[in-house]
């Protein structure tokens, strides 16, 4: 039942500031200088050859005294806990996270389980975890945990265009993926308390609206950039509205039936799946937040069309799980279903039964497409 307590205020939050632009982060000592003087720089390996070397080095030019976690790959408790002790061991005095939604994710726990602020610089556009007060956590095993949210948002956003296009192109279509799901969530979820705890504003009903308007109007052309590693302005736009516009519209606005299906289909246990970036399973959600509010041939038309345009998913088979099982979806529909998970926000009657059948009706309305366009499928 959405808005049980009759909520009437209503609310918006945002991170303190965002900054976005080629080459921003050689600026970063300037941004980060007061927060303090001993940060934790969260990273993997891989991004730390990328990018890390590059601000660490920047940072002791400054008189940064940096000490580096390692993040492990998965934004889970135990990895939490590794780091935060590593964090207190060294005497910190703020986090940042460099790299992807997980470690941004984990970094923002630890900078609340320590008591400080968080500088997030994102090294993709694949998710909207950099500017939210939450995470979502998972099991080591990589399935579904439990959101996690907090007092406050990151203190600073830092995205540099000239690193997030270095990447490959399927993380700027998963961060699409992921974005697409921000207006119609928010809009199924008008009536209830957002992540704040408040009603939307109309700020952020207009947000919504916006980064679904520059994901239709620049999605195509942005990922065609990304592929030629060129920083243009469709491009520019579309990691906006990834970062930015779908942070604060999910957020502020609320979120629905397509990130509970999400975190559903965590339920099987199949690699290929778990393996497919969280963008690329909302995506697929989202055909299902369609199905449950009604959507007709036209609109689903229009979603799938895009996601299909720049690779996502649109059907099981292409989330490499066409030979579920009944069981196996019936499974997802449940823990879709969990109590506080989203799906209760919409403003309708929804039970297993329902979110069973809308997944099964996604899966034919993507076939469907891939039989009426000639579409040869996932990329």
């Amino acid at each position: 039942m959405p808005n049980p307590n009759r909520v009437t205020e209503k609310l918006f939050q945002s991170p303190s500031k965002y900054i976005q632009g080629p080459s921003a982060i050689h600026n970063a000592p300037k941004y980060l200088s007061s927060f303090g003087v001993a940060p934790l720089l969260l990273c993997d390996d891989f991004v730390y050859g990328i990018a890390g070397e590059g601000l660490m080095a920047a940072l002791e030019v400054a008189k940064f005294k940096v000490t580096r976690g390692i993040f492990g790959g998965e934004a889970s408790k135990d990895e939490i806990v590794r780091l935060g002790a590593l964090g207190k061991d060294k005497l910190v005095d703020f986090i940042i996270a460099l790299g992807g939604g997980k470690t941004i994710d984990s970094a923002k726990a630890i900078a609340d389980d320590l008591g400080l602020k968080v500088a997030v610089l994102p090294t993709t556009a694949s998710t909207d975890a950099p500017c939210s007060a939450g995470s979502v956590l998972y099991q080591p095993n990589g399935k579904f945990e439990n959101y996690r949210f907090y007092s406050n948002n990151p203190s600073i956003v830092l995205v540099d265009t000239s690193i997030v296009v270095q990447a490959p192109s399927r993380f700027l279509a998963s961060g699409i993926g992921d974005a697409l799901a921000t207006n119609l969530e928010a809009k199924a979820a008008r009536n209830s308390p957002n992540f704040g705890g408040g009603l939307p504003t109309e700020a952020a009903v207009a947000i919504g609206a916006k980064c679904e308007e520059i994901l239709f109007k620049y999605g195509r052309q942005a990922v065609e950039a990304n592929r030629a590693k060129a920083v243009t302005p469709a491009f520019e736009a579309v990691v906006e509205a990834n970062t930015l516009l779908s942070g604060l519209g999910f957020e502020s606005g609320g979120l629905a039936a397509a990130h509970a299906i999400h975190n559903g289909l965590t339920a099987i246990d199949n690699h290929t799946l778990h393996a497919k970036m969280h963008g690329e399973k909302v995506a697929f959600s989202t055909i299902c937040q369609l199905i449950l509010d009604s959507a007709p041939t036209s609109e689903m038309d229009r979603y799938i069309s895009l996601m299909a345009s720049v690779g996502l998913p649109t059907t099981l088979a292409d989330l490499g799980i066409g030979n579920a099982t009944d069981e196996e979806l019936r499974r997802v529909a449940a823990l879709a279903c969990a109590p506080n998970e989203t799906i209760w926000n919409m403003d309708r009657v929804i039970t297993e039964e329902i979110v069973f059948n809308a997944i099964k009706g996604a899966d034919v309305a993507g076939k469907d497409h891939k039989v009426r366009t000639g579409s040869v499928g996932f990329l």
